[in-house]
């Protein structure tokens, strides 16, 4: 079948619908929608037999939606309807919550229904991104494959919306507005948590902090301390430990309401307003726990970016891991796995182009301590989605281990860059130049099935991110006690000493930083427009000619040619 994926961007839930239905032998082409005229020319150059719509913000055209079949994916159950669907299923505390393919009419969210899944919500309030990119994007992942079989089928007609069926529980809510994330440090730690995680990702909760205006993201409990609500009482690693009406929270990120601020580790958006506020314990990205035979180094960086200091203090924890008696080192990622290095604090540096160098040598430290390591056996654990340079780093280790249900976007090319993290080595080791190649300048997401096949990855385990955590872990301890144990280190050792004597690891180094000095310094294929764009949220202008593949094979590969021949 062909289909369309009509989006607002190529997100991660798009990507991995993107995936599913490629797998499962459909045609896809993707437009972003950049206009109704756009939107509409796309149809009418793939001539699909459906429309899918996983991620879409804006209003599907008349036109479309008339002529061709237009399936919308909405995360809510079947009746919500509304914008800010998981804004309010986290600020009301909803116990189940879920996901509605339906078709696009004339009024938003209210078409006949597809299908649908529903799921529990977690007892404590979820952050929006994790929720999105968890169970929505597992649920989205199920619909769009039941719609595509669905629509094959001459005799599938989708349940008109109801309201009196006791499947249709959700109902019509307002977009939320500014009050409705506003809160004040006065309230319980519980009240703020929520208002604030039901706000993650975008566009934050709304406070008052050090007498500034400020948008609050990434938020954790504290103790239990008593102070002055709305006082900074501690930072540590980037996030600051605020009093509440009730005890502390950790705040982790903060962006300042002030025109071209960007979203920074809170202590850096506060600056020299926290400069006097002493370090406390509580907090930590990094984490090392160890069994007998196994150490587990964690990390959770806010949205995959690692920034120059993160970076440092990473590579002192492999450091540490490594020098330990222990036979296998877990490396773990958090929510999201990695995706590079940190754009937004590379942006709102006093010299960016400065600290974008500083930060490719900070990971590639880290990466070097995980290729480097030869006194245990190295697994990474990647539980979450990566890009660019942090797919890079999970592959130095002897196993890679990813889940399912993650995107993995193995390229560089979006921002401009040729890249580092010793890509030249580790990805053609595993896959071979020619693939490596075409993965680089491809500029494709890769599921974990196909990362599997080709050698990026050597298992995929399903199940949610602590069941995948177990699992990982369960392996590590069956490494760490095989007979073959010794053999096996053995042959990691030989294989970096040959590897090491055909071409060291620092000539690898020097090529990649001589080509990244080009792309940071001299800004020779856009990495300064690209990196703004990406940290300022600006709207893409065009869709991406490798994904736009309608375009391609009518040669109409600008939309704006689109739009005014509609005008």
């Amino acid at each position: 079948m062909r289909i369309l994926l009509l989006c607002s961007s190529f997100n991660g839930l798009t990507q991995r619908a993107w995936l599913e239905l490629r797998r499962a032998g459909h045609d896809v082409c993707v437009e972003l929608a950049i206009s109704p005229e756009a939107m509409t020319e796309a149809a009418e150059l793939a001539k699909p037999d459906l429309i899918i719509c996983p991620f879409l913000k804006e209003r599907v055209p008349a036109a479309l939606w008339r002529a061709w079949r237009t399936v919308i994916i909405h995360p809510g159950p079947p009746g919500d309807r509304g914008p800010s669907s998981l804004d309010w299923a986290i600020a009301d505390a909803e116990p189940e919550w879920g996901v509605t393919a339906l078709q696009a009419v004339e009024e938003m969210d209210a078409g006949p229904i597809w299908a649908y899944r529903m799921f529990p919500m977690p007892a404590e309030a979820p952050r929006k991104s994790a929720l999105y990119n968890g169970p929505v994007a597992d649920a989205a992942a199920e619909l769009v494959l039941e719609v595509a079989a669905r629509a094959a089928d001459p005799s599938f007609a989708p349940v008109p919306l109801d309201y009196r069926s006791p499947e249709v529980r959700g109902r019509l809510r307002r977009a939320m507005r500014h009050a409705d994330r506003e809160f004040s440090w006065e309230e319980p730690t519980e009240d703020i948590l929520r208002r604030v995680r039901a706000a993650d990702g975008a566009p934050g909760g709304r406070a008052r902090l050090c007498e500034l205006p400020v948008r609050v993201f990434d938020v954790y409990r504290g103790p239990e301390l008593a102070g002055t609500p709305g006082r900074v009482a501690g930072r540590r690693e980037g996030a600051v430990l605020v009093h509440t009406g009730d005890g502390t929270v950790w705040v982790g990120h903060l962006r300042l309401e002030q025109d071209g601020a960007v979203k920074l580790p809170a202590a850096m958006a506060l600056g020299e307003r926290v400069a006097g506020v002493p370090e406390r314990q509580g907090y930590s990205e990094i984490t090392y726990d160890r069994s007998e035979g196994v150490g587990v180094v964690s990390f959770d960086f806010y949205n995959g970016a690692m920034s120059s200091e993160q970076c440092r203090r990473l590579a002192s924890a492999l450091r540490y891991a490594a020098a330990q008696d222990t036979r296998v080192l877990v490396v773990r990622g958090g929510e999201v796995f990695s995706n590079g290095i940190h754009l937004n604090v590379i942006e709102a540096a006093r010299h960016p182009e400065l600290e974008a160098w500083m930060n490719i040598n900070a990971i590639n430290a880290v990466c070097r301590e995980i290729v480097g390591c030869t006194s245990q056996l190295v697994v990474t654990s990647i539980g979450g989605n990566a890009g660019a340079g942090g797919v890079m780093m999970g592959l130095g280790a002897d196993r890679v281990i990813v889940r399912e249900s993650v995107v993995l976007n193995p390229h560089y090319r979006t921002m401009g860059l040729f890249g580092s993290e010793y890509w030249t080595y580790v990805l053609p080791r595993r896959v071979g130049a020619a693939h490596a190649r075409r993965l680089t300048s491809q500029a494709l997401p890769i599921g974990a099935a196909e990362a599997v096949a080709c050698g990026l990855a050597d298992k995929a385990l399903p199940g949610p991110r602590l069941d995948f955590e177990r699992r990982v872990l369960e392996y590590a301890e069956r490494l760490a006690a095989d007979p073959g144990y010794d053999r096996l280190l053995a042959g990691r050792r030989q294989a970096r000493e040959a590897d090491e004597r055909r071409k060291p690891l620092d000539a690898y180094r020097a090529e990649e930083l001589a080509e990244m000095s080009r792309d940071m310094f001299d800004d020779r294929c856009g990495f300064r427009q690209a990196r703004r764009a990406f940290v300022q949220k600006v709207k893409a202008q065009a869709t991406p000619e490798h994904l736009a593949r309608h375009r391609e094979l009518s040669g109409a590969s600008d939309p704006s040619v689109a739009a005014a021949s509609h005008m």
